[in-house]
């Protein structure tokens, strides 16, 4: 009578696990865009974390700063040169939009002269032109009024994620310690050495993705310099920082350096192509994954992958932390799969 009641019991237990554990996972989906932005902004924390500690260990006689201190220090750096890039770039930049202005009745003549030695445009005419213009403004200005609640979210979710990475930083050692309380204590030490070995290889990636950043700052810069590029400096920089998007940033990139460069002439426009045409190639079959094999230790199909799976997931931000985010799944199946066995 006792065996069946256990049974009973068992069973019980089970039928509310399964419940409970389907109510979860009906929660989560509802949540996921919440905790997609909680995950993305985990990951930033921990491959920031590092960034931080080597700031806390810098020393100006006896002082030191805190953890606070360093991340506010960090932040105030990255404003600085933020703000000092705005101040060096945006002025000759507006300068020219305001003389393009007043000059384009006068020059638009020229413009379409241009335009008439490009392929297939050898039939557009002022008119039709204005009217395309008109018609895209139009339609510009219709989608930026219905979108503004789009472009507020998204806002908000940037914010927040800034906001919650910063928190990850500074409580991060007391959050990791609660997620491990939940594991039992038997497995803990094997998953708490596990997670610190990952971390460490993720944090390197921003080691391996600054060098990308910096390789391709560097070339845009001198190859707009030889080409006579208008704010070749602001360009490279800029070309450099947005590195950091993986696809997107580097259409970003061509788009506006093309665009610059179409001003003056459609020779630099080639030279930008074809530079852009070898570097892309060069970094995708070279570059990229020699760098990141050895910061992360993963092969380039792996990289390739993660990256097209984060950008489907969640987009811009997904591809950003797709490669760290392989990094963390690479270590924790090699410890619980290919050596399983382990204690």
């Amino acid at each position: 009578m006792s065996q069946a009641s256990g049974n009973s019991r068992s069973f019980r237990s089970d039928i509310l696990f399964g419940f409970a554990l389907a109510l979860a996972c009906y929660v989560g989906w509802l949540i996921r865009a919440e905790l997609a932005l909680l995950y993305v902004s985990a990951l930033f924390a921990v491959v920031l974390t590092p960034v931080v500690h080597f700031t806390t260990r810098i020393r100006i006689g006896r002082w030191q700063p805190f953890k606070g201190l360093a991340i506010f220090l960090l932040l105030l750096v990255v404003a600085g040169a933020l703000t000092a890039f705005g101040f060096v770039a945006l002025p000759p930049v507006i300068s020219d939009l305001q003389e393009f202005a007043r000059e384009a009745p006068a020059r638009l003549p020229a413009i379409l002269e241009k335009l008439k030695h490009v392929p297939f445009a050898n039939h557009l005419n002022a008119a039709d032109l204005s009217a395309r213009a008109q018609g895209f403004a139009s339609n510009a200005a219709t989608y930026l009024l219905l979108s503004v609640r789009e472009w507020a979210g998204r806002l908000f979710d940037l914010v927040m994620g800034f906001t919650l990475t910063v928190y990850f930083i500074l409580e991060g050692d007391r959050a990791y310690h609660w997620f491990l309380s939940f594991v039992p204590v038997e497995s803990r030490s094997r998953l708490d050495r596990t997670l610190q070995r990952a971390s460490v290889r993720m944090g390197k990636w921003l080691l391996g993705q600054g060098s990308l950043m910096l390789i391709l700052g560097v070339t845009s810069t001198i190859v707009y310099l030889s080409l006579d590029v208008r704010y070749a400096y602001a360009l490279g920089v800029l070309t450099g920082l947005l590195n950091i998007i993986p696809v997107v940033g580097a259409a970003v990139s061509i788009g506006l350096a093309l665009l610059v460069a179409a001003i003056d002439s459609w020779g630099r426009v080639i030279g930008i192509a074809i530079f852009y045409a070898i570097y892309v190639q060069v970094e995708n079959s070279y570059l990229a994954p020699r760098i990141m094999k050895s910061s992360v230790g993963l092969p380039a199909l792996g990289i390739l992958v993660a990256l097209l799976i984060g950008s489907r997931l969640e987009g811009i931000a997904g591809a950003m932390v797709a490669v760290p985010t392989a990094a963390l799944v690479a270590v924790l199946l090699e410890e619980y799969l290919v050596r399983k066995d382990a204690v």
